[in-house]
């Protein structure tokens, strides 16, 4: 298996990254933790040091009493250092979270797996629920855990979208609108108390799933124009050339050939991954959907195809940018952003 991947089990069709072990799509949470090979714990353990530089004597160790190393019991390999206050995050906790909905037939388990040798584990459920948009354009809705085990990083619960047609995981802000996560500090215990929380902040994945229908439906009957759509790749991958091509804008006299010249002199000045989107409007799978051709929730889908599929070539890695780091936030930009410039189309 790929480096990015530890170990991972997958229910029902392979992923899009085509990595992980097929089991049955009807296990449990904690079978689930098993077939992936989850089933470990992890222990903060004391470091040690020599009293003096030169020695080597074992008489001669002191211990820290400000750090420790988390370490993965099952091999006794070291995840990384970590802080007095850190809490360990067992799978097995973090995987609580899933029970109330599946026991409830809600969702059903669809994925699970440890990436970069144990540091961040996930846990993927599917809602038993979605929406389709004009054309046969299918969303279907899932609940993603994840748990770091990594000193400075928090646990998340997200709701993750995915359209169907192209297996882009879709994003959007939560009840705040400002993150598309709920995150919870390793200074806290994972119990159910923090359970209880994480599920308010989510609102519940029915109602999140109800307003990203509303969301997208919005977005699938709005067109976009050239220049807006060109401006809003931009805006998302080169802000200082959305800024330029807006003052160009606003220095001239906004008749189309102004418009014509501003789109080409941007366009020309993208630099490959904005190239790469702006291909994608007309290229992506599902580009000639009804609810996708030309319209803003296409400019959304278009990045995403591009962030998940195109940037990269590790498929591992794909899959963990997908849902982490700097290329989810974009995503969740990417979703709010296309629904400023479809309210002022």
């Amino acid at each position: 298996m790929a480096h990015n991947i530890e170990t991972m089990a997958y229910a029902g069709e392979v992923p899009w990254h085509g990595l992980g072990v097929q089991v049955g799509s009807d296990l449990t949470p904690e079978e689930m933790l098993k077939q992936a090979n989850l089933d470990w714990s992890v222990s903060k353990r004391n470091i040690f040091t020599y009293n003096n530089a030169d020695s080597e004597q074992a008489d001669d160790l002191i211990m820290s009493d400000d750090h420790y190393m988390l370490v993965r019991d099952s091999d006794n390999s070291i995840l990384g250092p970590c802080g007095k206050r850190f809490i360990p995050t067992q799978n097995a906790e973090a995987f609580t979270f899933f029970k109330k909905f599946t026991d409830a037939g809600d969702m059903n388990m669809h994925t699970a797996g440890s990436l970069r040798g144990g540091r961040q584990i996930w846990g993927l459920a599917e809602i038993n629920d979605g929406f389709t948009l004009a054309g046969d354009d299918r969303v279907e809705g899932y609940l993603l855990v994840s748990v770091s085990h990594e000193w400075g990083k928090s646990n998340e619960i997200r709701f993750t979208p995915v359209r169907v047609v192209c297996n882009n995981t879709l994003s959007m802000a939560l009840a705040d609108k400002t993150q598309p996560a709920f995150k919870m500090p390793h200074t806290k215990v994972f119990d159910t108390e923090l359970i209880v929380s994480a599920e308010q902040a989510l609102g519940l994945a029915s109602d999140r799933l109800e307003e990203y229908k509303q969301s997208a439906e919005f977005l699938s009957s709005k067109k976009y124009d050239d220049n807006s759509v060109v401006s809003y790749i931009a805006d998302l991958l080169q802000p200082k050339l959305a800024l330029q091509q807006k003052i160009l804008l606003e220095n001239s006299k906004s008749t189309d050939v102004d418009l014509i010249e501003s789109r080409l002199q941007t366009l020309q000045e993208f630099q490959r991954t904005p190239h790469k989107v702006y291909e994608a409007l007309e290229v992506q799978p599902g580009a000639n959907m009804a609810s996708s051709k030309g319209t803003w929730w296409g400019a959304v889908n278009a990045l995403t195809y591009v962030v998940d599929h195109k940037w990269g070539h590790d498929r591992d890695a794909a899959m963990h940018n997908a849902w982490f780091g700097a290329r989810a936030s974009l995503k969740n930009r990417a979703m709010t952003k296309a629904i400023e410039y479809a309210k002022a189309a």
